[in-house]
């Protein structure tokens, strides 16, 4: 019985570990090009550019990947590829953003897009 008893305690943990994972009843994230993101932006921060990429004479692309809440505000911002120097500015600048919710069948659905912001040294 000793035997039984402790193999009927072992389940129960491996049960509970599965259940902490499994039900997460979220709206799945809808993937959207930067195009249609684009019509969607109600708001747009210019990014400061940084004064050490200015002196260093850096310019170029800075590709940020992007989540979009349901209420269109930015929750999560993260660098694909761009100059170090530039980078911060870009994201930084993106936090600040605010776009229209995307409606899919009618609901508002949390999304997510590309951005790229391109600094350019003033001539």
């Amino acid at each position: 019985m000793t035997g039984i008893a402790a193999g009927d305690s072992a389940p129960p943990p491996d049960l509970g570990s599965g259940a902490d994972g499994g039900p997460k009843p979220m709206l799945q994230r809808v993937n959207i090009s930067q195009g249609v993101s684009q019509g969607l932006l109600v708001r747009k921060v210019a990014p400061i550019y940084p004064k050490t990429a200015l002196t260093m004479r850096i310019e170029g692309p800075v590709e940020l990947t992007t989540t979009i809440s349901k209420t269109g505000d930015i929750t999560h911002v993260k660098a694909v590829s761009g100059d170090a120097q530039l980078v911060n500015a870009a994201v930084e600048a993106v936090k600040q953003w605010k776009y229209k919710p995307y409606l899919l069948n009618g609901e508002p659905v949390e999304i997510q897009t590309q951005i790229t912001i391109n600094f350019k040294l003033p001539q």
